[in-house]
C-alpha cells in the first residue's frame, strides 16, 4: 500500500527488528520502573536495561543466519534497511551499551556516593543504543535526519546528567547549541539535494544524479553542508570543538559511550550515503562522472589529515587524562577517514574492523578514568602517580589499552592501523600514509604519558600510596574489553572475516 509515494509500514517487517523493538520497549518499561519506585531503586531499571540489552544482543547474533541481509529487507515503510552492515553495527553498538551500563553502576559520578541519583540513566543508554542502530540502516534523508536527531537529543540529557555540577551542566548547554548549528547545516544540504534529484531515498538520489546533466557547484555545496553536519557528529576537524570540553564535563561513563558509539554511528551514516548515493551501487563506473565533478575523496583526504594532526598535537599538551583521551578520539577519527575517502571494499572492510578494535580499548581506557575518579576525585596526570602499585591489575590493563591506542604490535589496535595503512597504500594515497604514522609516533609519546606516571614516577613524599579497592565488577568488565584487545592482536582472522561479511553484504553492492 503506498500514500503519497510512502509505503507504509506493516506488522512482517517487527520480525526483522526484533533487536531495536526490544531496547525501545525496554526504555518505556525502564522508565515505568523508576517512576513506581519513585528513583529509590535505581536497581530496577538497572536490571530492566542489563535483560534488555542482552535480550537484543542475542536476537542480533542470531540474525546474523538470516539469508536476507545478503540482498538486504528494506523494511519499516522502505526508511530503513537491514543488511550486512546494519548487523555489524548492531552487535557493536550493543556491545558499548552494555559494558556501559555495567560499569556506570559503579560510577559515583552516575550513581552519587550512596546511590542517591535516579536510575534514569539506563534508560537512556537504552534509547541511544536503538536510535544509533537506526542510523546504522537509514536509506532515506528523512530517517537520516531523524535518527541522528534522537541520537542527539539523548546525548543532551547525558551529558548535562549530573545535576548538581556546573561543569556537567556547561557541556549540555555547548553539546545543544554546537548541535543545534551543525543539524541546521546539513538539513539545508539534505534540502537542496532533494530539490535537486527529487528522490528522497538513497538509491533514487543516486538515479537522479546518474541519469543526466549534474551542477557541479550545487552538488558540491550540497556534499560541503552534508559533509560538515556529519564531521560534527564523529568530532572532525573544524567540526571538534564541542568534543573536549563535553568529554570533560559529562560524566565519565557519558564520555566512554560518546567517544565510541556516536562515532561510529556517524561512520556508518556516511558509509551507507555516500557510497550509496556517489560513490558505489549496482553500476560503479557510473559514479565516475559524479566523483570528478566535485572530488570529495580529496576533501575527505584533507579532513582526515587536519583531524589526526590536530588531534595528537593538541592532546600533548594535557595534564587532564579524560581530555587527552578527548582529543586522541579526534586523532583516531582521523586515521578511520583514511579508509572512507579509499572508494574501495577494502577501505570500508577496514574501517569496520578499526571501529571494533576502537570500541574496545577506548572504552576500557575511558572506565579506567571512571573507576579511578571513584576513588581519587581527579583526573589529573599528576594524581596518577604511582597507580601501578596501588591497584596493579587495572594499571596493568590501562598499560594494555593505551598501547593499543597507539598502535603498537602484538595488542589489536596495531593490526587494525595495519588494516587501514594497506588499504591507503594500495590506493597510492602515499602522503597521507605517511603523515598517519608519524601521528601514530606522536601519539605513542603523550599515551606514554600516563604509564610513566603510573609504573615510573615516585610519588611524593607524604603522597598517599594505600592500596585501592576497585569494585568487582569493574575489574570484570575491564578484563573483557583488556582480554580481546591483547587477543585479537594474535589471532583477529575470524573478526576480520565478520567486517569483510558485512561490507560483502551492503545492500548496494561494489
Amino acid at each position: 500500500m503506498e500514500l503519497l509515494n510512502v509505503n507504509i509500514p506493516n506488522w512482517s517487517d517487527m520480525g526483522n527488528w526484533i533487536p531495536e523493538a526490544v531496547l525501545c520497549v525496554g526504555f518505556l518499561v525502564a522508565l515505568i520502573g523508576d517512576m513506581v519506585t519513585r528513583g529509590k531503586k535505581p536497581v530496577v531499571p538497572f536490571v530492566i536495561s542489563v535483560f534488555a540489552l542482552v535480550t537484543a544482543g542475542s536476537y542480533a547474533v542470531a540474525g546474523l543466519n538470516n539469508p536476507g541481509l545478503a540482498a538486504g529487507l528494506p523494511i519499516m515503510g522502505d526508511l530503513v534497511v537491514v543488511d550486512g552492515l546494519a548487523a555489524f553495527f548492531r552487535i557493536l553498538f550493543i556491545f558499548a551499551g552494555l559494558a556501559t551500563v555495567l560499569f556506570a553502576w559503579t560510577s559515583e559520578e552516575i550513581m552519587g556516593r550512596k546511590r542517591e541519583n535516579k536510575g534514569e540513566f539506563y534508560a537512556l543508554i537504552l534509547m541511544m543504543t536503538a536510535a544509533m542502530m537506526v542510523m546504522a540502516e537509514a536509506r532515506d534523508i528523512l530517517m537520516l535526519f531523524l535518527s541522528m536527531e534522537a541520537v542527539g537529543l539523548v546525548s543532551y540529557v547525558m551529558a548535562g546528567y549530573m545535576r548538581t555540577s556546573l561543569r556537567s551542566t556547561e557541556a549540555s548547554l555547548k553539546y545543544v547549541l554546537f548541535g543545534a548549528v551543525s543539524s541546521a547545516i546539513m538539513l539545508y544540504g539534505l534540502s537542496l539535494l532533494y530539490g535537486m534529484t527529487g528522490a528522497m531515498d538513497f538509491a533514487g538520489i543516486r538515479a537522479a544524479l546518474v541519469s543526466g546533466p549534474v551542477n557541479g557547484f550545487a552538488l558540491l555545496v550540497v556534499v560541503v553542508m552534508i559533509i560538515a553536519g556529519m564531521s560534527y557528529k564523529i568530532a572532525a576537524v573544524p567540526f571538534h570543538y564541542w568534543c573536549p570540553d563535553i568529554y570533560e564535563g559529562a560524566p565519565t561513563p557519558v564520555s566512554a559511550i560518546f567517544s565510541v558509539g556516536p562515532k561510529a554511528a556517524g561512520f556508518a551514516l556516511m558509509i551507507r550515503f555516500f557510497y550509496t548515493t556517489l560513490a558505489a551501487g549496482p553500476d560503479a563506473a557510473a559514479s565516475v562522472g559524479i566523483i570528478h565533478i566535485i572530488n570529495w575523496p580529496l576533501l575527505i583526504a584533507v579532513i582526515s589529515a587536519v583531524t589526526m594532526t590536530y588531534g595528537n598535537l593538541v592532546a600533548l599538551r594535557q595534564s587532564n587524562v579524560k581530555r587527552m583521551l578527548a582529543y586522541s578520539s579526534i586523532a583516531h577519527v582521523g586515521y578511520l577517514l583514511m579508509g572512507f575517502l579509499l572508494l574501495t571494499p577494502a577501505g570500508l572492510q577496514a574501517i569496520l574492523f578499526y571501529l571494533l578494535v576502537y570500541t574496545l580499548m577506548n572504552l576500557g581506557a575511558f572506565f579506567f578514568v571512571v573507576a579511578i575518579n571513584n576513588h581519587l576525585k581527579s583526573e589529573e596526570l599528576d594524581d596518577y602517580v604511582g597507580l601501578g602499585f596501588r591497584t596493579p591489575w587495572a594499571a596493568s590493563m590501562m598499560v594494555v589499552f593505551l598501547a593499543s591506542l597507539t598502535g603498537i604490535p602484538p595488542f589489536a589496535g596495531f593490526i587494525g592501523k595495519f588494516y587501514l595503512f594497506t588499504a591507503v597504500l594500495d590506493k597510492e594515497w602515499f602522503w597521507l600514509a605517511i603523515l598517519a604514522a608519524l601521528n601514530s609516533v606522536v601519539g605513542l609519546y603523550y599515551y606514554f604519558k600516563v604509564v610513566k606516571a603510573m609504573f615510573f614516577t615516585t610519588p611524593l613524599e607524604g603522597a598517599d600510596t594505600s592500596p585501592l579497592k576497585l569494585h568487582w565488577l569493574q575489574y570484570t568488565v575491564l578484563a573483557v574489553l583488556a582480554i580481546p584487545t591483547l587477543v585479537l592482536g594474535l589471532y583477529w582472522g575470524q573478526f576480520k572475516d565478520l567486517a569483510d561479511q558485512a561490507i560483502a553484504a551492503m545492500t548496494v553492492g561494489f
